[in-house]
């Protein structure tokens, strides 16, 4: 898919706060986009109606196939993301389901990397067979030359996440959209670890970019959703069909928590950053650790592309303390301050084990091939102040 060049822009900090060209509502002059709470929209006659079916005229009629809040979302994600239109679901398995249905048919292949989040692996694993689309898998580590002996003809998208959730490999993705656009398949990038403060993938090449709204774009755990970013005919196409006859939208009420959300996404992500790469130097020279994954180490092995691509590096870290699985789990019931909980880009720092936890789809056989280790530790670094989180671990890890 061809790209525009995008414009020069002021920081994203500022553009998290006033999008394109208007901070609130047009109409009213609201300085907050109004919930527009409606299931239907009226006409003035019936011959506007059916204009507006026919879309030979710009309007709104029913929530499912179009919302003004959503909109508003919709364009500001589009923005940011130096996309041309967005597409809002009900949540971040939605867009991505919603974005592999816009692409695939019976008897296309798609290219995953291995290992990906535990609902993502089993919609690829016990869903799409079902329709009769194969699945390839690339695994993470080397990621560019196993998805070169995998990819083929029949390859109609390349699906990744770069930081990849939970192991944190970093995928090259312009390297991976040069592969991909010599099949004449499609680049879908998972962007939830790292979020468009730190990564655009547009930027790089990659023709879909996909979320989960949930984490750092609410950055508050109140809510649930997904996005899709793209250009005009792919997203049109995915309003058209999936949206339509699927029916998986975002809620107005949502879509106002969302661009909520978005307005102190500057400032909280400035922190997740800080505090990120504060909780990974610390982690990385405890002596009870074994190993940790940050893209902001140089000892990360993907160092060099995460440099390349990333502005900063987020706030997710994976690490194994020296007394694996059973060591983890003693960390993980002491902590006071970190929560146990699934999810991420809350503004609290939350703990989690992947293999028992957000992975559990896995297999034991599937966990020990996509690096998955049973003692791996999942951590969302929060916006609290980074010595107290640090403080936290270190009394914990005391115990262990």
């Amino acid at each position: 898919m061809k790209k525009k060049k995008p414009k020069m822009r002021r920081n994203i900090a500022t553009e998290v706060v006033h999008g394109q060209n208007v901070l609130g509502d047009r109409k009213t002059r609201a300085l907050s986009v109004p919930i527009y709470q409606s299931a239907v929209f009226t006409f003035e006659s019936a011959e506007a109606g059916a204009q507006i079916f026919a879309k030979e005229k710009k309007g709104y009629f029913y929530t499912r196939l179009g919302n003004p809040t959503v909109e508003a979302f919709e364009q500001k994600m589009a923005y940011l993301e130096n996309g041309e239109c967005g597409c809002a679901f009900a949540s971040g398995m939605g867009a991505i389901s919603g974005t592999i249905l816009s692409v695939c048919n019976q008897g296309d292949e798609l290219v995953a990397v291995y290992p990906v989040y535990g609902c993502t692996y089993s919609l690829l694993v016990d869903v799409l067979p079902r329709w009769g689309i194969k699945v390839k898998w690339a695994k993470s580590d080397n990621f560019l030359t196993n998805l070169k002996k995998q990819i083929s003809k029949k390859t109609k998208l390349v699906l990744i996440e770069s930081p990849v959730n939970p192991t944190i490999d970093i995928i090259d993705i312009k390297e991976t959209a040069k592969i991909a656009h010599q099949y004449k398949a499609l680049l879908a990038v998972d962007n939830t670890f790292a979020s468009f403060y730190n990564q655009k993938p547009l930027n790089h090449g990659a023709d879909i970019v996909m979320y989960s709204a949930t984490k750092y774009i609410s950055g508050h755990g109140d809510t649930v959703g997904g996005v899709v970013i793209s250009n005009q005919k792919f997203i049109g196409y995915m309003k058209d069909y999936i949206i339509r006859d699927l029916g998986g939208i975002m809620s107005p009420f949502n879509a106002w928590l969302l661009l909520r959300g978005l307005r102190t996404m500057g400032v909280r992500m400035q922190a997740h950053n800080r505090n990120g790469m504060e909780v990974a130097k610390f982690l990385a020279n405890h002596p009870k650790v074994a190993w940790v994954r940050y893209p902001g180490l140089e000892s990360h092995p993907h160092y060099k592309i995460a440099k390349k691509q990333m502005s900063d590096f987020s706030s997710m870290i994976a690490f194994e303390l020296k007394g694996g699985r059973p060591a983890g789990r003693k960390l993980m019931n002491n902590v006071k301050l970190c929560v146990c909980a699934v999810s991420l880009g809350e503004a609290a720092t939350l703990i989690e084990h992947p293999a028992s936890m957000t992975h559990s789809s896995y297999s034991a056989k599937a966990l020990k091939e996509s690096g998955i280790s049973e003692g791996l530790v999942r951590l969302s670094v929060g916006i609290e102040h980074g010595q107290d989180v640090i403080s936290d671990l270190a009394q914990a890890l005391d115990k262990c």
